[in-house]
């Protein structure tokens, strides 16, 4: 039903306000709404946040996005986690009414005495609503001051018009005919569900021995664990491992996706299930469940978190092929169908059939998340949910945040963006992007415009640089200075990034020509990489890998997705894009704003001029301010137009962090 004042398609609103937006505490969005009155009638609004309890939050004035639109709205910050409500109320404004009306007559001598006295009336009923220490005898006095007729009608309409009754009206204004839109809800997640640098890790493979004509010898939980110091150290603060349980041997995959196997040979890890359990046992060739949960206790001395990898499927080995064969799908012949994504074949992983026990596989389900659970991990990565039902997702993810709201759930969705949206939509905390694949300008400008803004608010994307299935053409012929761009652009970019191990090694060979797949992948062997000589020898890039990461810790802005804006550069290889937000910066409250130039090409040095949209830094058009380099240390001052070079393996990036001042002369460059 519409109000009196109408307050129209307020926004963000998820399916149809059937479910909640999403944030974390500390993270600003943006409340719209269309509010309009009949006639010349004034109008205003505000945001009525209500936390978890149901009490409003302090006054959230709205304004006018653009005179003449009727779009209205206002920025809002949750501070604790929990379900939220918010709407927005509509109403009249009769002072700001009267003052436009007062405006045209008082000028033009028309019913003077009447018009200061309705305004002097309505002055002292809106000083009723203002509190003695916010100033109500400022309001008062203007009410007085209308009407002395000691004064010219022109200095009595200006007594309303002083900065403290200005003000003491704008937080407590005289508000008739107010009427609230519905109350939309609001889902605030714990700050992991929005940020977070994540790393890849095989544990079988770290500490494995792999030598020529002997049997390779599987790296444990134990050893693994050795590398979660060198994790910490990059600044990463999630650890993300691929199933870690027990795989099958029929039809197992040998190297380089062989369909045949030796008798030596790992297999892979999806293919979940062997005699020695499913998917609540760990491989034996890993160690023990105790050996996990001492894994879990020295990420978590690190300061770093477990994410497991969920993938509901099985291989031809699996208990559940025995234990509930209504499970699978089954051909004319009775044989169970393996997986496919054609031309792809997965002879050695069966898919789910959902549709025959939908509540014994959510059961189930839920009950091997718990088991996972109760061993520390509240990260869970699930493996192509888009080729499961969304409802099933819908009602797994219902009840494991029902009793535990902290637990997060990547998407692993690389599909068609209906798909991607709805389930962010339904529940999932985290999606996979199609930032592997957006590597232009302009590219990269439509994309995380859609992501910051379209989406934002059920959709949080985590940018990987690259997985163990996805070995990008950019990276595998641009070289070390490739991965140098796609680190800084995914690091920046978006308040969660990921990388597969190997990555800050700039492994890039990959199988075939023309394939994103990697040769020799991790996916089908062990891989033994010598890290400390890589360190040694200088072949790494984790030193840029752990400046980006610190920077993000430093700079609330970098932990932000909705505030991106990009600016202009007249090279179309050169892109530019800012930060900002308020908050702690360097144990110091205020503002923070960062601004990142990249050089997309990896191959050749470019130049450009980058023209700032000032006001979008906090800053006015004339305004200069310096600015530190965080990549280099080195300090420049900028102002509307600055002259960039950037030399891949060089300098191929600015990562610039604004601490605005008086303006100096001189033309700003860097």
């Amino acid at each position: 039903m519409i109000g009196r004042i109408p307050a129209l398609d307020v926004q963000p609103r998820v399916d149809g306000g059937r479910r909640p937006a999403k944030a974390v505490p500390g993270e600003t969005f943006q409340v719209t709404a269309t509010v309009f009155g009949e006639g010349h009638a004034a109008v205003a609004a505000n945001v009525v946040l209500r936390n978890p309890r149901g009490r409003p939050g302090p006054w959230t004035p709205m304004r006018e996005l653009a005179p003449g639109t009727d779009r209205w709205g206002a920025d809002v910050t949750p501070d604790a986690e929990g379900r939220w409500t918010y709407s927005v109320e509509a109403w009249a404004d009769p002072i700001a009414g009267w003052q436009h009306a007062a405006g045209i007559k008082i000028p033009a001598r028309i019913d003077i005495e009447s018009v200061l006295t309705e305004g002097a009336e309505l002055h002292e009923r809106a000083a009723d609503g203002v509190p003695k220490s916010k100033g109500r005898a400022a309001v008062l006095a203007a009410a007085t001051a209308l009407r002395d007729t000691g004064l010219t009608a022109e200095v009595r309409l200006s007594a309303t018009r002083a900065p403290a009754v200005t003000a003491a009206l704008a937080r407590y204004p005289l508000r008739e005919l107010v009427s609230e839109s519905e109350r939309l809800p609001l889902q605030v997640e714990r700050e992991r569900a929005l940020y977070g640098a994540w790393y890849e890790l095989f544990p079988r493979s770290e500490g494995a021995v792999v030598e020529a004509g002997k049997p390779p010898i599987s790296g444990t939980f134990r050893t693994a664990a050795k590398r979660l110091s060198a994790v910490a150290a990059m600044g990463f603060d999630v650890v993300y491992l691929p199933p870690i349980h027990p795989i099958g041997t029929t039809h197992r995959k040998g190297p380089n996706n062989a369909l045949t196997a030796g008798p030596d040979d790992v297999g892979v890890p999806w293919a979940i299930g062997s005699r020695h359990g499913g998917h609540d046992a760990v491989h034996p060739e890993l160690g023990t469940l105790e050996d996990f949960d001492d894994f879990v206790c020295r990420a978590g001395e690190l300061g770093l978190e477990i994410a497991l990898d969920f993938a509901l499927q099985c291989s031809p080995d699996h208990p559940w092929v025995e234990q509930h064969p209504e499970w699978f799908h089954h051909r004319p012949d009775g044989s169970i169908a393996y997986a496919e994504n054609p031309p792809k074949k997965y002879q050695d992983i069966y898919p789910i059939a959902f549709d025959r026990d939908m509540d014994g596989l959510v059961a189930e389900t839920v009950r091997i998340l718990r088991f996972w659970m109760d061993h520390g991990v509240r990260i869970f990565r699930v493996d192509n949910p888009h080729t499961k039902p969304v409802v099933f997702w819908e009602r797994v993810i219902a009840t494991v945040n029902g009793t535990d709201p902290d637990v997060v759930f990547l998407a692993e969705a690389f599909t068609r963006p209906a798909m991607m949206r709805t389930l962010g939509a339904i529940g999932f905390q985290q999606s996979y992007t199609y930032f592997t694949w957006r590597n232009t300008k302009q590219e990269l400008t439509e994309y995380l415009t859609e992501l910051a803004q379209d989406s934002a608010a059920y959709m949080r994307p985590n940018f990987f640089v690259n997985t163990p299935d996805i070995l990008h053409g950019y990276l595998q012929d641009g070289g070390r200075p490739a991965f140098e761009v796609r680190a800084v652009l995914a690091a920046t970019m978006s308040p969660a990034w990921g990388m597969y191990a190997g990555y800050e090694l700039c492994e890039n060979t990959a199988a075939r020509p023309g394939s994103e797949d990697y040769l020799d992948s991790e996916k089908y062997q062990l891989r033994s990489r010598d890290w400390e000589s890589a360190e040694r020898e200088g072949r790494t890039i984790a030193p840029l890998i752990t400046t980006l990461n610190e920077a993000r810790r430093r700079h609330p802005a970098l932990r932000q997705l909705r505030s991106i804006r990009f600016h202009h550069t007249d090279n179309d290889a050169v892109l530019a894009y800012s930060k900002s937000c308020s908050g702690p910066v360097d144990g110091a409250t205020g503002s923070n704003t960062v601004l990142v130039v990249v050089n997309l090409d990896p191959h050749h040095t470019q130049e450009a001029t980058v023209s700032l949209n000032m006001p979008e830094l906090g800053l006015e058009w004339h305004e200069s301010a310096p600015v530190r380099d965080e990549l280099t240390g080195e300090t420049y001052h900028w102002g509307r137009a600055n002259y960039v070079r950037l030399e891949p393996g060089s300098t191929p990036a600015h990562l610039l962090v604004l601490r605005p001042s008086p303006p100096i002369g001189g033309s700003p460059t860097s």
